[in-house]
């Protein structure tokens, strides 16, 4: 396995930046990063063996979140096309953890605390050119359409999708029970699109060992307002798919080629091994929705942290990646202000489109 190192570089906010990254994508010469902590996006000019010019951006500057700009939208993925900027929350009920420095009763306290943040459910883009973000501009190759920031609807109790899938046969006893993320319950963490469709990766819930993938169809309802769009046969809200990724969930996506990478890990904060998965694009439009994606790389294994959840092609090469890690270990943290990331070469070359 060939690895090397990539230092990342951040100024605002950067204790709290480094430690929890959990999504990025390279757009150009930029690398987009979001983490679990905040409700803002980051960027870093690439490098190769670092990455600095750390720009900071607050998404409320863009859209109208449900909550106050201070609440974690929690990202956990993002994805690019066509000079749009997507990025997803977990969608996910957090439960408070345990806490060494505190007593038995608080903790158990604690524990029994679970808590819903609206902006966790926002599934949004964002208009980017020329590595700025706007609210809206022209499209730089045809000036009569112009490119707005918008996101799903949200809801009470979450967004549009979350209401759907209340009524789903497989995921909808999960969200109707109010389960956390990180305990095996409903949990978003990764995004990609394929065309005009995007892929919704579930770290939870992972059923009897098959992670779900969602594919959906967005439409713009109105002035900043996204809603699902009837995709498929059945004319449905979304598309559910099965993979099986050797009891794993999945910690990001990012397409490759005609192929989608997996990032997989386990689905609670607990050890366990973190590996590279792909599956054609080609499959997921096939009859079956099970799948069983080919393994590409193990990545190490840490004890006690370097939680893998960011995964990027690296350009030009497009057979490199580079992966990000949640509560990184004492030696990832570089300085006062930088943090180690993962560069890998992939060890398979797929098939590019005619």
């Amino acid at each position: 396995m060939s690895q090397t190192t990539c230092l990342l570089q951040f100024e605002t906010r950067a204790d709290e930046i480094r430690t929890s990254l959990s999504a990025i994508r390279q757009i150009e010469s930029h690398l987009w990063l979001g983490c679990d902590e905040t409700a803002t996006l980051e960027r870093l000019t690439y490098r190769g063996d670092h990455a600095d010019d750390h720009h900071h951006f607050a998404i409320a500057d863009y859209l109208d979140l449900p909550s106050s700009s201070d609440e974690e939208i929690d990202i956990e993925g993002i994805a690019y096309s066509d000079y749009y900027l997507w990025f997803v929350g977990s969608h996910s009920l957090k439960r408070k953890s345990y806490k060494p420095e505190k007593t038995v009763a608080d903790n158990l306290k604690r524990l029994r605390k679970v808590e819903r943040q609206a902006n966790r459910y926002t599934l949004g883009r964002i208009p980017l050119v020329n590595g700025q973000l706007y609210p809206f501009c022209s499209h730089p190759k045809d000036p009569d359409i112009t490119l707005t920031a918008a996101q799903l609807k949200h809801r009470k109790t979450g967004n549009e999708l979350t209401k759907e899938l209340e009524h789903d046969r497989y995921l909808g006893d999960f969200l109707k029970a109010n389960i956390p993320g990180k305990d095996n319950g409903f949990d978003i963490e990764g995004l990609a699109l394929n065309g005009d469709r995007l892929l919704v990766g579930l770290r939870g819930p992972v059923l009897r060992g098959w992670a779900v993938l969602l594919e959906l169809q967005l439409t713009e309802d109105k002035p900043g307002i996204l809603k699902l769009q009837q995709i498929g046969d059945k004319k449905q809200p979304y598309i559910r798919h099965f993979l099986n990724l050797n009891g794993l969930g999945i910690r990001d996506l990012c397409p490759w080629h005609d192929t989608l990478l997996v990032l997989a890990g386990p689905t609670m904060t607990l050890d366990g091994p973190l590996q590279i998965f792909s599956i054609p694009f080609a499959a997921l439009k096939s009859d079956t929705p099970l799948h069983h994606p080919s393994l590409v790389l193990d990545l190490p294994e840490t004890r006690g942290g370097d939680r893998a959840e960011g995964l990027t092609l690296l350009k030009p090469s497009a057979e490199e990646v580079l992966v990000v890690y949640d509560a990184p270990t004492s030696p990832r943290l570089q300085k006062t202000r930088a943090v180690l990331a993962d560069q890998y070469l992939l060890p398979i070359t797929p098939s590019k489109p005619g």
